[in-house]
């Protein structure tokens, strides 16, 4: 996989959330588009796509496609993602092999962060 592209309802808020929590840089491809590259990823916006339904809070599943960003901090993270206008849906939780947690981005997509126990 080399590319992951999100539903961004207010491309600019949704680009300035990115920035703030994970350092983004963006290329703008027009009004309704930007990317960032990760490496070999691409990771996009589009304000014209339209996000999943959000699933239920503390649930552990997400609804469709779940994108996780992974991290050495986690508690930073979720600081981060709070005090950059995200909403956490699920806060800090175990799971095999780490801990990690979901949030609402601007866009209305849920996504996760984790650490790992290694």
């Amino acid at each position: 996989m080399n590319y992951i592209e999100l539903p961004a309802r207010d491309i600019e808020s949704t680009k300035k959330f990115y920035t703030q929590v994970f350092n983004f840089n963006w290329i703008d491809y027009g009004l309704k588009y930007s990317a960032h590259q990760l490496g070999e990823i691409t990771f996009a916006v589009n304000a014209e796509a339209v996000a999943a339904e959000i699933h239920k809070p503390q649930d552990q599943n997400c609804i469709g496609p779940f994108v996780l960003f992974k991290t050495n901090n986690i508690t930073l993270s979720l600081e981060k993602v709070r005090s950059s206008g995200g909403e956490i849906l699920s806060d800090i939780y175990p799971y095999p092999g780490g801990s990690r947690f979901h949030f609402i981005d601007p866009g209305k997509n849920v996504i996760g962060v984790y650490q790992s126990d290694e």
